[in-house]
């Protein structure tokens, strides 16, 4: 009893003791019950990374990765620990299989990814051009772009409380059930319980104590054999829409310990996002909440201490120069894009109304000075401009505009060697590059092509890739291969599978083997069916993958092509912290990992990994359910992780490429894991899984050293070779290459930099070493044919500046092919003469297809000539308003197109003609030059005759020749008329008021104006003056000449004592100086001829009353305190706007010239009567007496008799006409000339 008292307490105390190891200390934290019970769901939102280059996967940004423009960098990621799932259905954390599916990111340098080799093209679809793997700029607060930094944000929201303790009471029963293993079937669960004596993994876990709360992290690893990770974390309140609470956590020793530095930060700032230097990864930049402080805050030593300086912006997301350190471009809320040359200290603004991550650092070795920035703004709705200029000098006289017009806007993208725009004119894309920052040229597709839309997938190898969907394609896309400027395009695969991102990006299924050169992997749409397709040269030829003969456990599965085959799920990750469904690595070139299944198509169900080791001949199946696989030791080894709903707690490890798997513990409690992280080409053998063992622990990381898997550095003998083959042809890509790789089993660590390539040797040219040139399609025997619309006959650019040329064979080389052709050249292309040809197929455009441009403007022709250019051929343009110019068909020297500006408005007729010895050819367009309406006045009378015709004019400033359209508008018309013409005759048949509506549209500018016409049987009118000291207060617009109109009524109603109706007077001033003005007198609304007759009499009366009144100087009213204006009267009409002109009464100023003629010839007769034999005069009356002027129509006694010498002479006339135009004048139509001097004239 004694002795098994004795065992008995041994056993228990070492129970207590192993209890009480620090490793599983955060354990016993999951199991104590909190009064604020509840747990989180995993949500994910969209990842908006940086980009990234030369990388396998996200999230191995250390691997030699390159952004878009060139530089280093590294994706900051965001993982949210809810998915918005609803409780029943509740997803799990990051690996599992409905696991996050995005990662919110840090504010990013830009939302565009250019991953060579990427297995999966994620592009943003807006109808424009977008690089690979590129994500919409749509970020709200809570959702910001990725920083360059590598963290990894993971967000947790709260859920309710009944719910949480359903959740608290399964974590409990998983913590009790954690010696539970999952266990492989087969072959491989009989092989790992073999291995169980192996060596096992060091690991160690700490608990971010006291952050259960916060419901965000971002993770941040320096690499580079550095031994600092950075971990924020955050409370983000989805109710405020910002962030409430942050720690900032710091790991010195490759994640065993941590420290928190809020102290350091200052306990009460907010950290909202932390960025890495790309190229000096000991600086740090975090970012502070603006809802709380408005700062940037600056480490230099990793961490280790920070200073802070307040901003007076909100940054979105930031892009760190590729070479310069310091050097930083921050993007703001209100569309600002400021520059950084001290990291961060200082800032200065570069440009506004920038598009959100259309800017970019200069590209090294192709712009000449490192501190330029490329920049699209935005300058109307769907129109934005490419702006190049300095950092730190982009003002108005130093920006160049590198592309002759406007852009679609977020179209703009700087990458590698190339720019590409894209430009919409009535509803039909054009895509714009250029090569080397050259010229900008049309990419050309086949001719029927036809392109609705067009995305960028890859820049590589100084050649463009393209995803298009031609005019019949709806939910595919077919991939184009293009020439090194990435002008002229073939095709290489149809039928691209195509679906579309959380945030409706565009994702095409297509994806580049990592490590073996012309390999990629591609989803076809074939008989409704999706199949896999793989290509080992370029995209040249296609095949299906062949399927494994076995599955995981060793049955035979009977898989023959073309019936049965293996299919691929291409898609990238977006959780940057997982490997996603495919994967491969260029340390270790010919290994690929994939999902998939095997049968006709692919799906979505009965899916399983699959591994191949020889670059696609042969397949194996490795695992019957989803893993995640990432490479480790430099690609030596492979590890996997379950890809699960539930929490898990061990990995599988091979060192054999995938043909046995050891099965290793990370934790003892099973692990939600949200992600995992490593330092890649680094030589710490270091792994990180982040993760939280029940919803409402703390963050728990768990460090891993797999070093002990590893008994020494691999040796020479430790290698073998292997040869790479396309279905046992050895020549692939032009050569016969032969790789080293490690022995399966040894347990060795690979050299960092030890060489995968043993041997290359070339190959003798194939057709299918090169690509079908541009207007060429390959037939079903593998030949190149020209196509239907093309004509290999054409005559070459190149016949323009020397007498040969090299004509194509209809061959290209496949770029980086390396196989040499053996004695006579068939394919490349061969050197002819150039023969005399004639002039044929001359076209002329402008630069952007336009045929409308403003005044003043540089107007970029463009000319192209089909055949015969020659250096005798020469090119005359006629610009069409006056100047030609002619030159030697040499059109290289018109590639930048010929540019030419006009003057004034108008239509051009240009023409180009191309001549030599045998013939000449021609052709012509029609160009409009306009300028914008500023305004636009109707010149119409206020009264008009029922079944009369009125003059209306629409005076139009700045003027215009035959370049406007009018839309005349009568009433209630439903349809306008249209004239060329600003004037239109027009008979009102309905009497009362009518409105008339003139519209003046010039380009897309469209202005108008409107007048009310009151229409009668007859009136009375009296034109009138005012005095010169209104001149001087008049500013000449409507509102005004409304005003003092209103004012005359009032008086002339006052003086004279008439009772008339306020509708029977109208006084209408006109436009220009002098101040005019006619007075309208209209009858009462009488029908019958009686009453015609005394409203006659009536309206006779009153004229005659007012004419008093205004003769006597009785008229008068104050425009201001210490001025007083007098109305006088000029002249009297009967329905004067009748047949008139634009004038207003201008039957009245015709009588007026009418009786000024007569005089003159009365005069002339006078003098001259002795002298003429024909002329008999009687001259009884004295001199002194000077004939009256009596009216045509009538006379009354009682009216003013006017005298001929009273009026002006014609010279007095003119003279005045030009003082009326020099002071202000509306137009030459609208010119009055009307003064006080003007005696009165009464016509009845």
């Amino acid at each position: 009893m004694g002795l098994w008292s004795f065992w008995s307490f041994s056993l228990l105390l070492c129970v207590l003791l192993h209890l009480f190891h620090p490793k599983f200390l955060a354990q016993a934290e999951i199991t104590s019950h909190r009064a604020n019970d509840r747990f989180d769901r995993l949500e994910v939102t969209t990842l908006e990374a940086s980009v990234i280059r030369e990388s396998k996967a996200l999230h191995k940004v250390d691997d030699g990765t390159k952004v878009l423009s060139g530089f280093e960098t590294e994706a900051a990621g965001a993982l949210n620990a809810n998915n918005g799932k609803q409780v029943g259905n509740e997803t799990q954390s990051g690996l599992g299989k409905q696991a996050p599916i995005g990662i919110e990111a840090a504010p990013n340098s830009h939302n565009r990814l250019k991953i060579t080799g990427k297995k999966y093209w994620n592009i943003s679809e807006d109808n424009h051009i977008m690089l690979g793997n590129e994500f919409p700029e749509t970020r709200t607060r809570s959702k910001r772009s990725v920083g360059t930094t590598y963290t990894d944000n993971v967000d947790r929201s709260v859920s309710g409380e009944a719910q949480s303790r359903e959740r608290f009471l399964e974590t409990v029963q998983g913590v009790s059930n954690s010696r539970a293993e999952y266990r492989r079937t087969g072959e491989e669960a009989r092989g790992s319980s073999a291995r169980q004596s192996e060596p096992r993994l060091d690991t160690s876990t700490f608990a971010l104590s006291g952050d259960s709360a916060h419901n965000q992290a971002m993770v941040h690893w320096s690499g580079h054999n550095s031994s600092v990770i950075l971990i924020l974390t955050k409370l983000y309140d989805f109710n405020l829409g910002a962030v409430t609470e942050s720690s900032l956590w710091r790991s010195t020793d490759y994640g065993s310990t941590y420290t928190k530095l809020n102290d350091k930060v200052g306990s009460r700032t907010v950290l909202s996002y932390l960025y890495v230097c790309p190229t000096n990864k000991q600086k740090i930049m975090m970012l502070s909440d603006p809802e709380v402080e408005n700062a940037v805050l600056i480490s230099s030593d990793e961490g280790a201490s920070f200073e802070k300086h307040p901003i007076n912006f909100n940054i979105l997301s930031l892009l760190f120069h590729p070479a310069q350190e310091n050097w930083i471009l921050a993007y703001s809320h209100d569309s600002k894009l400021y520059s950084s040359m001290d990291f961060g200290r200082k800032w200065q603004l570069v440009h506004d109304n920038v598009m959100p991550g259309r800017f970019y650092w200069a590209v090294m070795g192709l712009d000449r000075e490192s501190d330029v920035v490329h920049i699209e703004t935005r300058i109307a709705k769907g129109r934005a401009e490419y702006v190049k200029c300095r950092a730190q000098r982009c003002t108005e006289g130093n920006r160049q505009y590198l592309f002759p017009g406007h852009v679609d806007t977020n179209s703009l993208v700087v990458q590698d060697e190339y720019v590409f725009t894209q430009v919409t004119k009535s509803g039909q894309a054009s895509y714009f590059v250029s090569y080397m920052r050259e010229s900008f040229k049309r990419m050309k597709l086949p001719k029927y092509c036809l392109p609705k839309d067009m995305h960028i997938i890859s820049t590589d190898e100084k050649q463009v890739i393209a995803a298009v969907q031609e005019w019949n394609q709806n939910n595919t896309y077919s991939l184009y291969i293009s020439d090194s400027p990435g002008v002229y395009f073939t095709l290489s695969l149809e039928s691209l599978r195509t679906s579309r991102g959380p945030a409706g990006n565009l994702l095409v299924d297509f994806y580049k083997v990592e490590g073996i050169n012309g390999m990629y992997l591609a989803n076809k749409l074939l008989d409704n069916q999706v199949k896999t397709f793989i290509t080992y040269n370029k995209g040249q030829t296609w095949a299906l993958l062949p399927g494994p003969a076995t599955d995981v456990a060793g049955n035979n599965l009977h898989c023959v092509l073309p019936f049965c085959s293996l299919h691929l799920h291409l898609e990238m990750s977006e959780n940057p912290y997982t490997s996603g469904p495919v994967t491969s690595k260029k340390s270790v070139p010919g290994i690929i990992v994939a999902t998939g299944n095997i049968g006709a198509e692919l799906s979505s169900t009965n899916l399983g990994m699959f591994m191949t080791s020889d670059a696609g001949n042969s397949w194996r199946q490795i695992f019957d359910e989803e893993h995640n696989v990432w490479f480790l030791d430099n690609g030596g080894a492979l590890m996997a992780v379950l890809h699960a709903v539930t929490p898990i707690r061990h990995i599988w490890i091979s060192l054999d490429e995938g043909k046995k798997w050891d099965r290793h513990s990370f934790s003892l409690a099973p692990l939600y894991v949200d992600g995992v992280l490593m330092e890649p080409e680094s030589d710490n053998h270091i792994i990180t899984f982040f993760g939280h063992f029940s919803h409402r622990s703390e963050w728990q990381l768990i460090k891993i050293d797999y070093k002990g898997l590893f008994s020494r550095r691999c040796m020479d003998g430790d290698y073998q070779t292997w040869h790479l083959h396309n279905k046992g042809e050895l020549c692939v890509m032009g050569e016969k290459q032969i790789y080293m790789k490690r022995r399966p089993g040894n347990r060795c660590m690979l050299a960092q930099d030890y060489s995968r390539i043993y041997s290359s040797e070339p190959c003798l040219c194939t057709a299918y070493d090169f690509e079908c040139d541009y207007g060429w399609e390959r037939q079903a025997d593998g030949k190149c044919s020209p196509a239907f619309w093309f004509n290999p006959n054409g005559a070459a650019k190149s016949c323009s500046t020397s007498q040969s040329f090299l004509n194509s064979t209809g061959y290209r080389k496949v770029l980086s092919n390396n196989c040499k052709e053996a004695g006579r050249n068939v394919y490349s292309p061969r050197r002819q003469a150039c023969r005399p040809r004639p002039p044929r197929g001359l076209r002329l455009s402008t630069n952007q297809g336009e045929l409308i441009a403003t005044v003043g403007s540089n107007v970029t022709f463009m000319v192209y000539l089909d055949d015969g250019d020659s250096l005798k051929t020469s090119i005359q343009l006629d610009f069409g308003d006056g100047i030609k110019i002619t030159f030697y068909s040499n059109l290289s020297r018109a590639d930048d197109g010929i540019k030419h500006i006009y003057r004034a408005t108008g239509i051009y007729r240009v023409t180009a003609t191309a001549e030599n010895s045998q013939g000449s050819d021609s052709s012509t367009l029609f160009l409009h030059i306009t300028s914008p309406v500023d305004r636009v006045y109707l010149s119409a009378p206020i009264v008009a005759i029922r079944g009369k015709k009125a003059n209306l004019t629409a005076v139009v400033w700045p003027s215009h020749t035959r370049t406007v359209t009018f839309f005349w508008w009568f009433d209630n018309s439903s349809e306008p008329i249209i004239t060329l013409e600003g004037s239109i005759s027009y008979t009102f048949q309905q009497g009362g008021k009518n409105r008339v509506t003139v519209q003046v549209a010039s380009g897309s500018n469209i202005m108008q104006d409107s007048k009310v016409i009151t229409v009668k049987e007859f009136f009375r009118s009296l034109l009138l003056s005012f005095s010169p000291a209104l001149d001087e207060h008049n500013p000449d617009i409507p509102e005004w000449r409304e005003d003092i109109g209103r004012v005359v009524r009032t008086a002339l109603s006052q003086v004279s004592g008439v009772a008339v109706a306020e509708d029977q007077l109208l006084v209408s001033l006109y436009p220009g100086l002098p101040t005019t003005a006619e007075l309208f007198i209209l009858p009462y609304e009488q029908t019958s001829s009686e009453h015609k007759r005394s409203s006659g009499e009536a309206l006779e009366m009153i004229s005659n009353i007012f004419v008093t009144a205004l003769n006597q100087g009785l008229i008068q009213f104050e425009l201001k305190a210490d001025i007083r204006i007098i109305v006088y009267m000029t002249q009297q009409t009967l329905a004067p706007l009748v047949d008139s002109n634009s004038i207003h009464s201008g039957s009245a100023m015709l009588m007026m010239l009418s009786v000024v003629f007569v005089g003159l010839a009365a005069f002339f007769i006078y003098k001259f009567k002795r002298k003429i034999p024909w002329i008999h005069v009687q001259t009884e009356d004295s001199h002194e007496k000077e004939p009256e002027v009596i009216s045509t129509v009538g006379q009354s006694d009682n009216m003013t008799k006017v005298k001929l010498s009273e009026f002006p002479s014609p010279k007095e006339l003119m003279e005045k006409e030009l003082e009326a135009r020099s002071r202000g004048g509306i137009g030459r139509n609208m010119d009055r000339i009307v003064t006080r001097e003007f005696p009165n004239c009464t016509n009845v």
